[in-house]
């Protein structure tokens, strides 16, 4: 199974990005082997819809999860849409949470965990993490 985890480079050393759908990278793990594929976030920058085009990104690369920091309205419901799993509040590396997730120490939401326009640098989540 592929899951993607919200990066802030491009290894499984990397810390996990808060940010879904405006982190710079976004990782694809196949669980069983643990390859990865780097994706470089290209709506990181887009004025509106960037969780949007986000998810369009991973869910055409095949992941059945997203771990990440927090994830927006729009994003969530993009990604429940698409079927993908959502796991939130991921703090640590990329290898670390991928080790928490396949033991069961993380779980997923079933809301958004921020507001729209999370980490575009003057708005504030409504239930903003402090990592």
């Amino acid at each position: 199974m592929k899951i993607c985890v919200s990066a802030t480079a491009d290894s499984l050393d990397a810390q996990v990005d808060p940010r879904f759908g405006r982190c710079p990278y976004f990782i694809i793990i196949d669980l069983e082997t643990m390859q990865f594929e780097v994706i470089p976030n290209l709506a990181s920058g887009a004025m509106g819809g960037a969780g949007i085009q986000a998810v369009q990104t991973i869910a055409n690369k095949g992941a059945k999860v997203v771990i990440t920091g927090n994830v927006g309205p729009n994003a969530f419901q993009a990604l429940s849409a698409a079927g993908i799993k959502i796991v939130t509040g991921a703090h640590g590396t990329v290898r670390e949470v991928v080790e928490k997730y396949k033991r069961g120490e993380l779980k997923g939401t079933s809301a958004p965990t921020v507001g729209g326009h999370f980490g575009m640098g003057g708005g504030r989540g409504w239930r903003q993490r402090p990592w």
